[in-house]
């Protein structure tokens, strides 16, 4: 498993060793002792299955707040998106800074993203599907949410009209929320 470290400190995008030929391929994707040895150490509790049918599709900026928060390791399975962290780290040099990676079925590249950081996706191929690990359980009343188009975020998402969840079209501006972390 390769490493590496983006400019968000604790965000790190993982690539698996893939074992190909003829029949498909193999790979690891979560080991905790290959994790540890890499000094990433994350107690996962939980994973999650989206599907998202239309290219343009955009999940987030969420986050779950307090002592519900969660770390997540995720992974497109199918399909494509560009999957994006947001410091929300009131303290941290980088607050308000995100970072994006394509994931895909074809890269088979993961991102971990610590507990203190929003989380979102866009799709960029029809029939997405996108798995998680999370490291604590899902809590509806510490759900929160940031705005996708946040000014003051500026995330370059690629898409001007995305699809977004009724919920999602709601989210507030950074501005309007109290620090989270």
């Amino acid at each position: 498993m390769k490493i590496i470290k983006t400019k968000l400190e604790g965000v790190v995008i993982l690539e698996p060793d893939v074992f190909g030929d003829h029949r498909g391929f193999f790979m690891e994707s979560w080991s905790k002792k290959k994790m540890e040895e890499l000094g990433l150490y994350y107690d996962f509790v939980q994973d999650n299955h989206s599907k998202s049918t239309v290219k343009g599709t955009l999940r987030g900026i969420h986050f779950q707040k307090g002592d519900k928060a969660q770390a997540k390791l995720v992974r497109c399975v199918k399909g494509a998106v560009l999957d994006v962290a947001v410091d929300l780290r009131h303290d941290s040099p980088t607050y308000k800074q995100w970072v994006a990676v394509e994931l895909s079925e074809e890269n088979k590249k993961q991102i971990l993203i610590p507990r203190g950081f929003g989380h979102g996706f866009v799709t960029l191929t029809d029939d997405v599907e996108f798995l998680y690990k999370a490291d604590n359980y899902y809590a509806p009343e510490a759900d929160g949410g940031i705005r996708w188009n946040d000014p003051e975020i500026g995330v370059e998402w690629g898409v001007e009209n995305p699809i977004l969840s009724a919920k999602d079209e709601k989210n507030p501006l950074l501005k309007e929320v109290e620090p989270v972390f």
